[in-house]
């Protein structure tokens, strides 16, 4: 994904994620997930023009288990959004920029 993405896992979830002083937009994927890879363009996108006022983040759930059972991601792509620490939004599937802009607060 684009430098604006911050590749996430295990070693940096509470520091980037839990901790943020920004919302944080999780994308749990997999390498192997055709639908994921038609989101991925869409989520670097966003993450050029959100850049300082919301951090976008890919887990990759092959890589991170423990994150992916802990939010019960099931499915891929699972885009999800959290605010000071808690998850605030989510959608499971693909998804348009529109959709993907109303789960941030404020948005919508």
């Amino acid at each position: 994904m684009a430098s604006n993405v911050v590749h996430l896992n295990e070693g940096n979830w509470d520091a980037e994620v839990l901790k943020s002083s920004v919302p944080v937009m999780v994308d749990f994927s997999a390498s192997w997930c055709g639908p994921c890879k038609k989101l991925a363009p869409v989520l670097e996108k966003l993450a050029d023009e959100l850049a300082g006022k919301v951090k976008l983040g890919e887990v990759d759930v092959e890589e991170s288990p423990a994150i992916s059972a802990k939010y019960s991601v099931r499915s891929m792509p699972t885009v999800m959004v959290f605010v000071g620490g808690e998850r605030k939004a989510l959608h499971v599937g693909l998804t348009s920029r529109e959709n993907l802009l109303k789960l941030l607060p404020g948005a919508g």
